[in-house]
């Protein structure tokens, strides 16, 4: 029992001093160290994602840094696309291949996410850029277009957060950055986080359905995570985010590239 609470404790501190999501953490962690199924560490990491974030909107809330309008425009792709995708699990049920699938699209989600983590400021930067030379013509179809791609990409996160519990962070905030270049970051972040809550507490209430969410361990993981968060966020101030970055991405391509070995050669 105490190992859950240590490991809640780790991941909330990593969220805390590096604000990577701890879906890429937690989940792995469930896989690799404590033997859950794929299935039973993604329904457990879900819920584990709502109850934090909850927290977190709550805060973004009262220092109105939530864009509704763009939360709205992102839930109305992911939570059907969610539900969608719980029904598809309901339907062909959680054989060994569906783990496999659930496994492949986690290490892969990380990878992209450890990319990001390392070279999101880089590529934001690169395509605001670009839109400077776009005419105003242009420019003008591409703000028509914004409110479907918006939907869009929230169709593309809930699909991979139901699958994975990974990509509501990281994925969702350079989306935003992408697409809203002109809101401040800390309202981009608000925004992402309070997407967030009804995507992992729905897809995480699909999964509760199959029998496969630990309560629990769930509990357990709270404990640890919420003061890892304030433990983290206090040593965030002091330490330099380039060199935090950097090794958290390293080790999400190393956790990742590690369960497809074990996938391919072992089995889920």
């Amino acid at each position: 029992m105490l190992a859950f609470v240590v490991a809640g404790l780790f991941v909330g501190a990593a969220v805390g001093l590096t604000g990577v999501g701890g879906g890429s953490l937690m989940t792995p962690i469930l896989i690799l160290l404590f033997g859950f199924s794929p299935s039973a560490a993604v329904g457990t990491d879900l819920l584990y994602a709502a109850g934090t974030k909850a927290f977190g909107t709550l805060l973004h809330g009262r220092q109105q840094t939530v864009d509704w309008p763009v939360v709205g425009l992102m839930a109305a792709g992911s939570v059907p696309a969610a539900i969608l995708t719980i029904a598809w699990l309901h339907m062909v049920g959680l054989r060994p291949w569906v783990q496999e699938l659930m496994v492949v699209t986690l290490a892969v989600t990380m990878i992209v996410t450890a990319l990001l983590t390392f070279a999101r400021d880089r590529l934001v930067h690169w395509l605001q850029a670009r839109m400077l030379f776009v005419s105003g013509k242009s420019r003008a179809e591409l703000l028509a277009w914004r409110p479907a791609i918006t939907v869009l990409g929230g169709v593309v996160l809930g699909v991979l957060v139901s699958l994975s519990s990974v990509g509501a962070g990281v994925l969702g905030t350079t989306m935003l950055l992408i697409l809203y270049p002109n809101t401040r970051a800390v309202r981009i972040v608000g925004t992402d986080i309070t997407h967030a809550v009804p995507l992992t507490l729905i897809a995480g209430l699909g999964h509760l359905t199959l029998g496969t969410t630990d309560l629990g361990v769930l509990g357990l993981l709270l404990a640890g995570s919420l003061p890892g968060i304030y433990v983290g966020t206090r040593l965030g101030r002091r330490l330099p985010d380039r060199a935090l970055r950097p090794i958290i991405a390293i080790v999400l391509i190393v956790v990742a590239v590690s369960m497809i070995y074990k996938t391919l050669h072992f089995g889920a």
